[in-house]
């Protein structure tokens, strides 16, 4: 389940989104402000955020900048809500960093297909939501998983450390980051976690030779590796 980040200080529009992405099998964290977004953002990664320009205090576009300048959020895919529709605004958010852009009002089954077609190209799935390296393949809109043509079962966390992993291949991520990014703070409070999980994970992709995308770097800690780089 997708989970999205709004940042809207507009109560009745938090509660239009939540609603929307409730029916589109999403899972909704909102905050009124950018202090209240950036609490969050130390417990939760969220998959995609929705990012309102105009909040009190500070207003969007300064999050974002930050958030670029992150180097263990910034790769987070961000659309700008926004009451300006002059094209000059629209641009500077887009040269910040913004991955797409929502113009106010705008309808909940726009904002959802903006949202799907984000997060489509952010993790490297297809237009019918597979993400696929060398033989190995998932199906978001489905959760099938497949190594060639043998069918992988995976529980619910070996399902979510699958597709983090797959959505950013050729990267080493930390047990730290993987707990953060995988498992909430009450599923796993120790680093271990991350290695039973990285441990089934591969135990349920061997029967098809998919575990040996999933390398361990020493001292450091996992990736999942093109299949050309897996030697």
């Amino acid at each position: 389940m997708p989970v999205i980040l709004l940042v809207e200080d507009e109560s009745p529009i938090r509660d239009m989104v939540r609603f929307a992405l409730s029916r589109a099998g999403m899972e909704m964290l909102d905050a009124e402000d950018v202090a209240r977004a950036e609490q969050i953002l130390v417990s939760r990664r969220p998959d995609l955020i929705l990012l309102d320009w105009m909040l009190p205090e500070e207003n969007g576009i300064e999050l974002l900048r930050r958030l670029r300048k992150d180097p263990e959020r910034k790769d987070i895919p961000i659309i700008m809500l926004t009451a300006m529709a002059e094209e000059e605004q629209k641009v500077r958010g887009l040269e910040v960093g913004a991955d797409d852009y929502v113009t106010k009002p705008f309808s909940p089954p726009e904002l959802v297909a903006r949202i799907k077609a984000v997060l489509r190209r952010a993790t490297g799935a297809d237009e019918s939501g597979v993400i696929r390296i060398g033989e190995l393949a998932m199906n978001t809109a489905t959760h099938e998983v497949y190594c060639g043509e043998t069918g992988i079962e995976l529980g619910p966390t070996e399902y979510r450390l699958l597709k983090f992993l797959l959505s950013h291949p050729d990267r080493v991520y930390s047990r730290t980051q993987l707990l953060d990014y995988v498992w909430s703070d009450a599923d796993a409070p120790e680093e271990r976690t991350v290695d039973v999980g990285i441990r089934r994970l591969r135990k349920a992709l061997q029967p098809g030779g998919c575990d040996q995308l999933i390398k361990t770097v020493r001292g450091a800690g996992y990736s999942l590796a093109r299949k050309d780089q897996s030697a």
